[in-house]
């Protein structure tokens, strides 16, 4: 029984039929060159040449954050290919179907279904077996961990859909985490891997914590964008930086040995103008905050000037508003329009529309506190039209 060919990485590219020139010691086929011969070049050059063979991260790595991608976005035809690059990379039989498995919860039953018969077809042209172990007994997850994501599960997702809640306490995290048949480190690192490739990059956060707490460096975290860059595309890829910076940023500063007292001081501390496309008129941010870890708040200063307001949006963990100077005028979806004044404390529900800006007369200032889930604290939406902006107070008033 013929559990894994020898191999030649080249052997293998983008597509299934695609096999190495040994002709021309081309990786790209010769139908590529002839169409495209930029394609070509930067399949040989620089995909394979340069990024394949990088050090900063194992080819084991790779061909597992390949696979996951392909199999995630559902593009099933080069599947094939590059599950016979992963077994000449290190990966087993066992762990692909673990990784087919494991992406049906994060990309849906129909793509990992589409994969599995790419797989299926690959592994009965060579012969190949796949032997699992069900003698094995789950792995032990960290009991603090996950008493902190039973209590967001509930608050986000059990408080909306209580089924939704409880398959994902029951059959995602108790049954399939705890598989052994990837390392938690493999298993979290293929999840990062999905959601870059699916474009969803704010899920990103908790997932990758998990994979640099089960043991991926932040050298080899640094280098999966990079990587999938060339198999999603660079939007997704970069989209997915701005994240794992935040990632980054926050671990390191837990690292940091604890100050005994910490002053953000207002003079000197860097503001910029509220984004276009989330505000209307003229909106000065800062400065901002993030509370050292583990907590999650985060927060900052907004000073609109008279007429000035947010788009509607959205906060997972909802959002307090503490007022201090001029008038706010605070609006949920379907309510009136409220008007709080300087030491007003203004409280905005989870996953509630809303906006918030100054009267039209006169420049509002006030503090924002939230808190993020997986590295997400706040989701855009349509700005504030000005009909709906004119049913605020009529004498512009406080109350």
């Amino acid at each position: 029984m013929t559990r894994v060919s020898a191999l030649a990485v080249c052997s293998a590219v983008l597509t299934g039929p695609a096999l190495a020139q040994e002709s021309t010691g081309r990786i790209a086929p010769d139908a590529v060159y002839q169409v495209s011969e930029p394609l070509g070049a930067y399949t040989d050059d620089v995909l394979f040449g340069k990024v394949w063979p990088d050090a900063a991260l194992a080819r084991r790595d790779r061909s597992l954050i390949t696979l996951s991608a392909l199999i995630a976005s559902g593009n099933t035809g080069p599947v094939g290919s590059h599950t016979r690059i992963g077994l000449e990379n290190g990966l087993t039989p066992e762990e692909i179907a673990e990784l087919a498995a494991h992406l049906a919860f994060y990309a849906g039953w129909p793509v990992a279904i589409g994969a599995v018969y790419e797989i299926e077809a690959f592994y009965k042209e060579r012969g190949i077996s796949v032997e699992i172990d069900t003698s094995a007994a789950p792995l032990e997850l960290d009991a603090d961990s996950e008493s902190a994501r039973k209590a967001a599960v509930a608050r986000s997702i059990g408080s909306v859909s209580p089924s939704l809640g409880d398959d994902t306490d029951n059959v995602l995290f108790a049954d399939l985490w705890r598989r052994p048949g990837l390392a938690p480190r493999d298993r979290s690192l293929a999840t990062v891997a999905a959601l870059i490739a699916m474009g969803q990059a704010e899920q990103l956060g908790y997932h990758l914590n998990r994979a640099l707490d089960a043991g991926l460096s932040l050298e080899e975290a640094r280098e999966v964008p990079r990587h999938l860059a060339y198999y999603t595309g660079w939007p997704r890829a970069v989209s997915a930086v701005t994240v794992m910076g935040d990632v980054f940023k926050a671990r390191a500063a837990a690292d940091e040995a604890p100050a005994a007292l910490g002053v953000l001081r207002r003079e000197g501390a860097e503001t910029f103008a509220g984004p276009q496309e989330n505000f209307t008129g003229t909106a000065t941010v800062g400065p901002l905050f993030t509370a050292p870890g583990p907590a999650a708040l985060r927060g900052g200063v907004v000073r609109f000037e008279a007429g000035a307001r947010t788009a509607w949006h959205t906060h997972p963990l909802g959002q307090t508003l503490y007022v201090t100077e001029g008038c706010a005028w605070v609006q949920t979806e379907g309510g009136e329009i409220i008007a709080a004044g300087a030491g007003d404390i203004v409280q905005i529900p989870p996953e509630t529309r809303h906006w918030h800006g100054a009267s039209p007369d006169a420049a509002m200032e006030h503090l924002a506190l939230l808190e993020a889930v997986d590295g997400n604290s706040t989701n855009w939406m349509e700005k504030v039209d000005a009909e709906t902006y004119s049913k605020g107070p009529a004498d512009n008033s406080c109350g």
